[in-house]
């Protein structure tokens, strides 16, 4: 089971041309709304966008390619503060990633097993938006942090998450020009790529009270074991 992010705008593009033409207009003529942000300010707006909010539902398209592999599942992500984070897939339907702020359990309808892990411990892929179930700090969560321009006015901005340099290289986020992460990709030390695409993001969803609460199916055994990869 795996995670992801990316961005998109024309109008700094158009800006920069023009800006190179005379360094006198330059220096009279006021900043531009469009002007990119720095990378300090854009990492900023992510976390003033992600602190004020308690908790958070999207859509999610998720891809995987590596190892001779290349797999593309859907379904809707649920977050809420602190710690808490569920991943219901549509497709393959039925299966789940559940993080209750104390586990982690995984399982796919049909399993013969439910495998369940302390949240702690947890070295999954979609663990990197764990950030966001707390004090977001971007600039303290990823090392080397650098900012790029996207298509469609966003902006990508890649680090390596901290804590995960063995087997993560690379995280990029694509995020709005006002800090909405609207797509992730996970590069791993072996060469495999991991991407989510988020859509529909509704800010302070209303949570069912039994969201983050799971009980195995009857007669299926839980595992207590590191989580699939």
């Amino acid at each position: 089971m795996n995670l992801r992010c990316l961005f998109r705008r024309g109008g700094v593009l158009l800006f920069l041309p023009a800006a190179l033409l005379s360094s006198r207009l330059n220096a009279q003529r006021p900043p531009s709304s469009a002007q990119a942000p720095d990378v300090h300010a854009l990492a900023q707006r992510v976390d003033q966008h992600y602190n004020k909010l308690h908790s958070l539902k999207a859509g999610f398209t998720e891809t995987y390619v590596g190892l001779g592999m290349h797999r593309r599942e859907s379904g809707s992500l649920l977050l809420l503060k602190p710690g808490r984070m569920r991943w219901d897939y549509s497709s393959p339907a039925g299966k789940l990633f559940l993080l209750d702020g104390k586990y982690a359990w995984f399982y796919a309808e049909g399993d013969a097993q439910v495998q369940r892990i302390e949240a702690k411990k947890l070295d999954d892929l979609r663990s990197p938006l764990r950030f966001l179930l707390g004090h977001t700090q971007l600039e303290k969560e990823l090392t080397d942090l650098s900012l790029k321009p996207a298509p469609n006015g966003e902006f990508t901005l890649t680090g390596q998450p901290k804590g995960q340099e063995k087997r993560i290289p690379r995280l990029t986020l694509t995020v709005t020009k006002d800090g909405a992460i609207t797509a992730m990709e996970i590069e791993e030390i072996d060469g495999a790529i991991t991407g989510f695409i988020f859509t529909g993001e509704v800010p302070n969803a209303a949570v069912p009270p039994d969201a983050f609460h799971f009980s195995p199916p009857a007669g299926v055994p839980v595992i207590d074991a590191l989580p699939p990869v």
